[in-house]
């Protein structure tokens, strides 16, 4: 018998304890030596007053959006690496890595999970910084082994496709899409705040590409490539897995350079088949360059619709993404499919990811909505909910895109809320209608009188967008905000910021 655990015997059994040369981190040892207390000490009929407590829940002051990658860090000092590893995340909680930040970084710290650029928002900066925290770690030799489990792609069920309607109009440098799906029999429902998962298949040119560049070999992999895989976003450990197979020592070492997001090394915002053509000598066994992959995972959409405004169908409004990089045009997986290749009446899969972004429960508290092209997505939502339960609270929407002319998306519904009064106020930033560029965060800073006031009246503080640039330079706005008009010092402001946060009333959904 293990010498951990003490053989029974007759009468009350003693409570065992783990000893402290067993192959377990302290937090370990403490929650193993805890739940032994409870089952031990519970054998003779129920509870027994020597069990011990269970563990108070555990504090995450990283855990906050609205704090930045620096501030973060040293808020996780001292804590074990699974802690440490989570302040480097977005804190977004957002699903597009398949985990929560929690369980993405006990996944890292575990050996579960073997890439470090799966944080989608946190992007380079979250990579580096996972990496650099691994690589000043002690090095931990594992209890037993770890059981492989990668991160969960949530089951899609059948909806159909209705329509695609642009939004832009002719001339504008983009091409946004309103897109309708039905909800018929799949049994899906959704609040406002919600996401929408689709799950798109791969562009099916860049996959005879893909198979066009490794060879014959790769013909019974066509289904997975279309179907199964991410080709469009090879993580880092395709990269080394690639680096590992290449004759050429110079590919080698660039391929190296690429998967610690060296931002000098080439090809930047590779896909599988520039991998593919850039490094010729890289051609590990395929079996193996197919496991490295990523799972295809649906792409997350904000939805733009209220359940109370069409009933049975969800609405979007995307993005198409489409850029031309070394003399390719790239196709968003999702946003094109859904844009051209997904016909009326076709069927998609997908699920409704519930959000932490809410509407206040009362409807008397006043909202301010910050969304910037498709980042209206959430608050179209929002205001078709509010006008259609009689809100009375009062609505503030921030908007802004290139040019009113081309741009203003859902301008007609915007204008129709603020004559009925659902809308309070509306203040646009079209950045090129004028010689200097003009943006949200601007309109904020010019309007920080009234903006304060309603703050201070208990407003609910809304942003959704790019989270890389403007839901950064909206937050810095706020906190300019603060000091110009609450008298905060900067470390006050982020506190301030962070007690909104914390009570629900500032809500980012950035991507």
């Amino acid at each position: 018998m293990n010498a951990m655990f003490p053989q029974a015997f007759p009468g009350p059994a003693p409570v065992p304890v783990i000893p402290e040369t067993a192959p377990f981190s302290a937090e370990q040892r403490a929650w193993l030596n805890g739940f032994l207390a409870g089952l031990y000490g519970g054998a003779e009929g129920g509870a027994n007053s020597s069990a011990a407590p269970p563990p108070p829940a555990e504090d995450f002051p990283w855990h906050d959006a609205a704090l930045s990658l620096d501030e973060r860090l040293p808020m996780a000092e001292g804590r074990p690496l699974p802690r440490k590893l989570m302040a480097c995340m977005a804190q977004l909680d957002c699903g597009q890595c398949g985990y929560l930040c929690q369980t993405y970084a006990e996944a890292l710290a575990e050996g579960r999970e073997t890439s470090f650029a799966l944080c989608v928002p946190g992007g380079k900066e979250t990579q580096k910084a996972l990496k650099a925290t691994v690589a000043a770690a002690p090095a931990v030799v594992a209890a037993a082994p770890v059981p492989a489990s990668g991160p969960v792609v949530p089951i899609g069920v059948p909806v159909a496709m209705v329509r695609a309607d642009r939004l832009t109009g002719e001339g504008s440098a983009k091409d946004a899409r309103h897109v309708v799906i039905d909800l018929a029999g799949s049994g899906l429902a959704y609040e406002p705040g919600d996401s929408f998962g689709v799950q798109a298949p791969n562009d099916p040119g860049l996959v005879d590409a893909v198979v066009a560049a490794w060879g014959a070999e790769a013909e019974e992999y066509r289904d997975a490539f279309t179907r199964d895989l991410d080709i469009a976003r090879p993580l880092d450990r395709t990269l080394d897995v690639l680096a590992g197979a290449a004759k050429d020592a110079g590919e080698a070492a660039m391929l190296r350079k690429l998967a610690d997001g060296d931002d000098d090394a080439a090809p930047q915002d590779a896909d599988l088949l520039d991998l593919l053509e850039a490094f010729p000598s890289a051609r590990p066994p395929i079996a193996d360059l197919v496991a490295s992959l990523p799972k295809l995972k649906p792409r997350l959409y904000s939805i733009a619709s209220s359940p109370l405004f069409n009933p049975g169908h969800v609405e979007l409004c995307i993005g198409v993404v489409k850029a031309e990089r070394r003399g390719r045009v790239r196709d968003g997986i999702a946003s094109c499919h859904l844009a051209h290749r997904a016909a009326a009446g076709s069927s998609l899969l997908a699920h409704v990811q519930e959000s932490h972004f809410r509407l206040p429960a009362d409807p008397k508290i006043p909202v301010i909505m910050v969304g910037p092209g498709t980042g209206i997505a959430p608050f179209r939502a929002f205001l078709q909910h509010r006008a259609a339960i009689g809100a009375k609270g009062a609505s503030w929407l921030f908007f802004g895109d290139q040019k009113r002319a081309t741009d203003f998306l859902f301008a007609e519904e915007i204008e129709a809320w603020r004559a009925e009064g659902t809308l309070a106020r509306l203040s646009l930033a079209f950045s090129r209608d004028q010689a200097a560029k003009v943006y949200v965060q601007d309109r904020m800073r010019e309007e920080a009188t009234d903006l304060w006031h309603w703050l201070q009246d208990g407003a609910h503080f809304y942003v959704c967008g790019d989270a890389s640039r403007m839901a950064k330079d909206v937050d810095a706005a706020l906190r300019a905000i603060a000091a110009s008009e609450g008298g905060m010092s900067p470390d006050q402001a982020r506190d301030w910021i962070v007690a909104l946060a914390r009570q629900g009333r500032y809500q980012r959904d950035v991507y």
